[in-house]
C-alpha cells in the first residue's frame, strides 16, 4: 500500500509511469472482471483501489503537476479493457477536480485519499448540466439556514457512489422572491441519504449508480464546493467535458483492435466491408493529436477552446459508434455473442454517446456559442 510519505512525495516523474502501470492492471486484472462488470453489475471497487495506488486517478490535479494528457491516457488504457470502469474512472477524476478548484481546505485535507481511491466519489452534475441550459429542471433544491444550507430532493442516477462515498452536487436556493442562484457541494453519504436501485440498464451495470433521495441535508463550509455555483462550473466545463474523452478513446481503441483480431480469418472477405482498421485507426489518431492540444490547456476559457472540446467530445461518441458497429461487422456471429468483447462494447459505445453531456446535448451547446458575439 503507498504510503502517506509517497504520496506526499507523489511528482511529475512519476506521472509519466502512470500510463504503462495502469495499462499493466488494466490488461491483467481488469480485463477477466470485464463480463462480470457487464453481466452481473459488479463494482470493481478492488480494482479501483490498485489503479488508484499507481496514480490513475492523480496525475490531472494541480496538486500533482496537472498532466492532463497521462490523466487521459491511462484512462483511455483502462477504458481499452472496460468501459464501465473507464466511465467511474472519468466519475474519479472528476470528483477530485471539485474538491481542488474548490480551494475549501476543508475538501483539500481530504484530496489525497480521493486522488489515490483510498475512498471513491462520484459527480451528480448530470442532471445540473442540462438544467443550467434550459433541458431540464433542477432536481435539488436548497433552503438558506444560520450555518448553512438545507438540501432536498431526488437525483435519478448517479454513478461510483456506495455508502460512506460521496459526490459532487448541485442545488437552487429557494429565495423569497430573490434573484435564485445555485450552491455545488460534496454530498457525504451518511444515514441522510436515501439510495435508490435504478432500473437496469442495457449495460454500464458495474458502475454502482444509484438514485439519491435527501431531504433538509445540511451543507456546511466543510463540505462546499462554490457559493455561487455558476462562475465555478463555467470555469471547470472544459476540463469536465474533455477528461470524458479518454474513456471514449479507450472504447474506441478496443473497438479497433476488435476488428484487427479476425483479420487472419476474415480479412478475405472483410475488406469489402466500410470502415477499415486502417481507416478507422486514421481518425482515431487524428482525434488523439486534437485531445492532446486542448489538454495542455483544459482550463482555457476562450469561446473558440470551449467550442473545440465540444466538438472533440462529440467527435469521440460519433466514433465511438462507428468503430464498435465496425467491430461487429467485421467479426461477424461471434461478434454477436453476449460475452463477446464486441457486443460488450456496442453498449458501452452508446453510453459514451447519450451521456451527458450527449450527442444532442453538445450540438446544441455548440451552436448557442457559435451564435454569441465574440468579445473584442
Amino acid at each position: 500500500m503507498r504510503s502517506a510519505n509517497a504520496i506526499k512525495d507523489f511528482s511529475l516523474g512519476d506521472a509519466a509511469d502512470i500510463p504503462d502501470a495502469v495499462r499493466s492492471i488494466a490488461k491483467d486484472e481488469l480485463s477477466p472482471l470485464a463480463n462480470r462488470i457487464d453481466q452481473a453489475g459488479f463494482y470493481p471497487v478492488a480494482t479501483m483501489a490498485a489503479l488508484g495506488e499507481k496514480g490513475a486517478f492523480a496525475a490531472h490535479l494541480d496538486r500533482f503537476g496537472a498532466r492532463f494528457d497521462v490523466a487521459l491516457t491511462a484512462m483511455q488504457a483502462i477504458s481499452r479493457y472496460c468501459g464501465s470502469t473507464g466511465f467511474i474512472t472519468w466519475c474519479q477524476d472528476v470528483c477530485g477536480l471539485y474538491m481542488e478548484q474548490s480551494e475549501n481546505s476543508a475538501l483539500l485535507d481530504r484530496l489525497n485519499e480521493q486522488a489515490f481511491a483510498k475512498r471513491l466519489g462520484g459527480t451528480g452534475l448530470s442532471n445540473p448540466m442540462k438544467s443550467l441550459t434550459g433541458i431540464e429542471a433542477m432536481a435539488l433544491h436548497a433552503k438558506k439556514v444560520s450555518d448553512g444550507y438545507r438540501v432536498s430532493g431526488t437525483l435519478p442516477w448517479v454513478s461510483n457512489i456506495g455508502h460512506d462515498q460521496y459526490f459532487g452536487a448541485v442545488a437552487r436556493v429557494q429565495t423569497g422572491g430573490g434573484a435564485d442562484h445555485e450552491i455545488f457541494f460534496l454530498m457525504d453519504i451518511d444515514d441522510q441519504v436515501e439510495l435508490n436501485k435504478c432500473p437496469t440498464f442495457s449495460g454500464m451495470e458495474g458502475t454502482s449508480t444509484w438514485g439519491v433521495t435527501v431531504k433538509d441535508y445540511f451543507v456546511g463550509d466543510h463540505n462546499l464546493i462554490a457559493d455561487p455555483a455558476r462562475p465555478f462550473i463555467k470555469k471547470i466545463r472544459p476540463a469536465f467535458v474533455l477528461l470524458q474523452v479518454g474513456w471514449g478513446m479507450g472504447v474506441i481503441e478496443g473497438a479497433i483492435e476488435s476488428c484487427r483480431q479476425v483479420e487472419s480469418s476474415l480479412g478475405h472477405v472483410n475488406q469489402y466491408l466500410h470502415n477499415r482498421p486502417e481507416q478507422l485507426q486514421a481518425e482515431f489518431e487524428e482525434l488523439q493529436q486534437r485531445v492532446q492540444l486542448l489538454a495542455a490547456d483544459p482550463y482555457c476559457a476562450d469561446k473558440d477552446h470551449l467550442i473545440n472540446v465540444l466538438d472533440v467530445r462529440a467527435h469521440t461518441s460519433e466514433l465511438a459508434l462507428k468503430t464498435s458497429e465496425s467491430a461487429l461487422l467485421h467479426q461477424g456471429a461471434r461478434g454477436y455473442l453476449m460475452e463477446s468483447d464486441v457486443q460488450r462494447r456496442i453498449r458501452e459505445a452508446q453510453f459514451v454517446a447519450i451521456v451527458t453531456p450527449a450527442i444532442k446535448h453538445l450540438r446544441w451547446e455548440i451552436a448557442k456559442l457559435m451564435q454569441e458575439p465574440t468579445p473584442v
